[in-house]
């Protein structure tokens, strides 16, 4: 925040002013994944301002790609001959997150449904309650759409997310199962989701195990996927938590790079 105004009676906010967003960038590229070092650098400062927040009481729950942003979207243009386009690499990956208006301290009342739809964790679906974790499952969808270009999580209902679940991550542990009041998803201890039917095979098609989207076998492709799959962790409390996140091998290249001005006091406390 540069500034602040009383308008009139209005409040007015002076903020730096920003470029396009993470998904704005990625749609006027057709699409076309970040490479895994912007990957890489994008992610780590997503993980340290959102731990920040999660210092501080505080959960965000809404980042999506929309709600990331460059702060300067400018761009270097290449022509690929094999596809026959152009295509654009962002010359600094500095981002900033915004959008507060559904961040929800832990003393303050929170709403069943929290999370636009595709970065929204299995505990929100299935009403469990949610916290700081939930940031962390948007955080792993949002490190995989820069990866491979598209959402994980490509759906508009609830049963078909849960599905989409499973066929990538696995089946969703028997504890939350038995735990949610949305039993109508469930039948004898198992979701209750017919393969054969049009949707059963939209996800059996076009969803397939974590994994098997790796680009490349190269070590720092799989400690990526590594990160990814512990932000995934169906169980909030077995969840990765983002301090953990930021001492995570990926981004090990970074730590050991000198540190620059911080651009925020990661000590001060801003729950009161």
């Amino acid at each position: 925040m540069f500034d602040w105004f009383d308008y009139h009676g209005h409040m007015c906010i002076s903020f730096e002013l920003l470029g396009l967003s993470t998904f704005d960038f990625l749609k006027d590229n057709n699409y076309l994944p970040y490479p895994i070092h912007q990957v890489r650098h994008m992610a780590f400062q997503l993980c340290q301002a959102v731990k920040f927040l999660h210092d501080n009481k505080l959960t965000h729950t809404d980042l999506k790609p929309e709600n990331i942003l460059f702060v300067n979207s400018d761009y270097e243009l290449t022509y690929n001959l094999e596809k026959k386009r152009d295509e654009r690499s962002v010359k600094s990956t500095a981002v900033r997150v915004v959008d507060f208006g559904s961040a929800t301290f832990d003393h303050e009342h929170h709403s069943t449904i929290v999370s636009t739809r595709h970065y929204r964790a299995p505990e929100v679906i299935l009403e469990l309650g949610w916290s700081q974790p939930c940031d962390v499952w948007s955080i792993g969808c949002i490190i995989f759409e820069y990866y491979v270009g598209f959402t994980l999580f490509q759906t508009h209902d609830n049963r078909e997310h849960l599905a989409m679940m499973e066929r990538i991550l696995g089946p969703i542990p028997s504890r939350m199962i038995r735990k949610t009041r949305k039993q109508k998803y469930f039948y004898r201890g198992r979701l209750d989701w017919d393969e054969n039917t049009s949707a059963g095979r939209y996800v059996r098609e076009n969803c397939k195990p974590l994994r098997r989207y790796l680009t490349s076998e190269a070590e720092e492709h799989h400690q990526l996927f590594d990160l990814i799959e512990s932000m995934l962790e169906y169980e909030p409390a077995k969840r990765l938590t983002l301090g953990e996140a930021l001492q995570h091998p990926f981004f090990a290249r970074l730590r050991a790079e000198p540190p620059t001005a911080k651009l925020w006091d990661s000590s001060r406390d801003i729950s009161r």
